[in-house]
């Protein structure tokens, strides 16, 4: 049986295991630098929520996101920011359960996500469970302190 709980401050180090796990899914294990004490402080934050999913337990997914307000709606709406299933155990409606426990918390709120372009398999769950997938640009941009002003 699967169950579902909110993580508190305490879960930090198996919610840093489980975001290590999913960034080695992806190739992108060096990406993950925020430390098991960071990612407390992180859970304590009201605005950022991570559901975890168990069995028997064991931590086998989670779904976070974070509230965030839409300066053209004046509402707020959650940015979902990872879903992840454990390798065995996807396939088996965790994903699904998930995500509709984050729709629950969300209470008629819009969800936003980004998904990469060539995952594929993400794509079609997202649809299948009923989510418009639109086409946009990410942008980033990361400069350095002070270098902003000397253009």
């Amino acid at each position: 049986m699967v169950s579902i709980r909110r993580a508190m401050a305490s879960d930090a180090a198996t919610v840093h295991a489980l975001m290590r796990e999913l960034a080695g899914h992806q190739g992108q294990r060096s990406a993950v630098s925020v430390s098991v004490d960071r990612m407390r402080e992180l859970l304590a934050r009201p605005e950022i929520t991570y559901l975890i999913a168990e069995r028997e337990g064991r931590p086998i997914g989670y779904v976070s996101w974070l509230v965030r307000v839409s300066l053209w709606s004046g509402s707020d709406y959650l940015a979902l920011d990872d879903l992840f299933v454990s390798d065995g155990e996807r396939g088996h409606g965790v994903g699904e359960r998930l995500m509709r426990a984050a729709a629950e918390v969300a209470d008629g709120r819009v969800i936003r996500w980004e998904v990469a372009a060539a995952n594929v398999a993400a794509q079609r769950f997202y649809r299948r469970i009923g989510a418009g997938l639109l086409s946009k640009i990410i942008c980033r941009w990361q400069v350095e302190p002070g270098a902003a002003a000397e253009s």
